[in-house]
């Protein structure tokens, strides 16, 4: 055989050998299970059916005099409903209007896991966008779809949003005190109980006032409130003696309590824009991890300016409801945290991109999270947390007996720490039974206030 032949019975030896390997491995190929394919067949074939929204029921409750809002969405599956929060204290009726009215015809018959779409849809049905009213009405619909989705899984919602990233969240401990030395045994006591960021309030003891009341304070915070409701300020437009008592007060810490804790403070848009601007200076020395709302949302392009003067910890957010409000202050990396009451924002749909964009930017996580916000808010703001990379802090306090009852699930805190219950969903319910012993009495408030010479100042 000469070398022709040679490569002619080699060759074609090999090609039959490859085409022998080809035939096993088509046959091996078709007989491993093929989960995506048959997933794909089933649904094709009406495997797994659509899960229809059969109605929806709104709940308003007044608990520890804050006003909640809160709606159950049913589904075509019995026994599985969602559970979402809208809670606006100040204008209940009207957002629980938005979801009688509006929201409830549109989304009978829809589709329950066509999250986007109906988020999508709610946003642009009132044609005017980012109403404060419609927005806390589509984010109670929003929460629910998302804790029918984690039911119908199986699954926490954290699960749904890529898995937890942590186990649990540091909470924020807030001191309300008339001096900086009343100061002093309310941090120590809870620095001992687990917490190690601390926001000070230059205020009483976090009790409110009583209409018409009025008392001197030594921390430049609230000492009254007029007959219609308005707080009164001991500050009389005076940035600078706001400034000296917040300095007083943070001295005061570092150099007696600590400076292995990080303080903060909610100035809550009460210096003009240019004392806001001398106070991020003036307190920079105490190396603050944040100061909340140095201005008010119309004022925001300040903080261009503060950015290039301090490096304080800057937190903003809690009135915004629009993403033209927050995105250019995240792009341009002049905020490091960001404060949105969710619900406000239009739920969680949007703060999980809210949130993901703030990641780019170096921005972390502090969503709005005080009384009013109902437990089922706060579970929201509890799952986005435990799956993002740039959580900050969480606010929030502990539940009262009387919440507990009629939210069964809420999220616990153990030495600082807010943990999840790791239920399905968004693993908390609303007691109806419960909810009738707290009927609200159909009345919201108006937010307002004024130093004591009369002239108006933002509450």
């Amino acid at each position: 055989m000469d070398r022709r032949d040679t490569l002619k019975a080699i060759t074609g030896g090999a090609a039959l050998s490859l085409a022998a390997s080809k035939e096993v491995f088509a046959q091996a190929a078709a007989a491993a299970p093929q989960p995506a394919a048959s997933g794909r067949a089933r649904a094709r074939s009406g495997g797994v059916p659509a899960l229809k929204i059969t109605d929806i029921k709104t709940f308003m409750t007044k608990v520890d005099g804050t006003n909640m809002i809160n709606v159950k969405v049913y589904t075509s599956e019995p026994g599985l409903y969602g559970i979402g929060c809208g809670t606006h204290a100040e204008r209940p009726t009207i957002v629980a209007d938005t979801v009688d009215k509006y929201l409830k015809p549109f989304l009978i018959g829809r589709n329950a896991d066509e999250i986007e779409k109906i988020w999508q849809q709610m946003w642009i049905a009132p044609y005017w966008r980012a109403s404060v009213d419609a927005n806390n009405a589509m984010a109670a619909i929003d929460g629910a779809l998302w804790d029918i989705m984690g039911k119908r899984c199986g699954v926490p919602v954290y699960d749904l949003l890529g898995g937890k990233v942590r186990n649990g969240l540091r909470m924020l401990y807030d001191v309300q005190a008339r001096s900086p030395q009343a100061m002093d045994d309310q941090i120590r006591k809870a620095m001992a109980g687990g917490y190690d960021h601390f926001r000070i309030y230059l205020a009483g003891g976090g009790q409110t006032p009583a209409a018409g009341a009025v008392e001197r304070s030594a921390g430049g915070g609230s000492i009254g409130r007029t007959a219609t409701g308005e707080q009164v300020f001991d500050i009389h437009g005076n940035d600078a003696e706001y400034i000296k008592r917040l300095c007083d007060a943070f001295e005061y810490i570092r150099k007696n309590i600590s400076w292995d804790i990080e303080i903060g403070h909610d100035v809550h848009e009460r210096p003009s824009p240019r004392g806001a601007i001398m106070l991020a200076k003036a307190v920079e020395q105490y190396r603050p991890f944040f100061v909340e709302d140095l201005f008010a949302p119309e004022d925001i392009e300040y903080y261009k300016i503060v950015r290039a003067q301090s490096s304080i910890g800057i937190a903003m957010g809690e009135l915004f409801v629009n993403q033209n409000e927050w995105l250019p202050l995240v792009a341009n990396r002049y905020i490091d945290i960001i404060r949105t009451h969710i619900s406000a924002a239009g739920g969680l749909n949007m703060a999980r991109k809210m949130a993901h964009t703030c990641e780019f930017f170096g921005v972390t996580t502090a969503w709005h999270g005080p009384q009013n916000v109902s437990p089922v808010g706060h579970a929201v703001n509890m799952h986005i947390d435990l799956s993002i990379y740039n959580f900050g802090i969480c606010e929030g306090k502990g539940f009262t007996d009387a919440i507990k009852e009629l939210f069964p699930g809420c999220p616990e805190e153990v030495k600082g720490i807010r943990y999840s219950n790791d239920k399905p969903g968004l693993g908390i319910d609303l007691d109806e039974k419960v909810a009738a012993k707290f009927a609200p009495d159909g009345k919201g408030s108006n937010r307002g206030a004024q130093d004591p010479d009369g002239a108006p100042k933002r509450p």
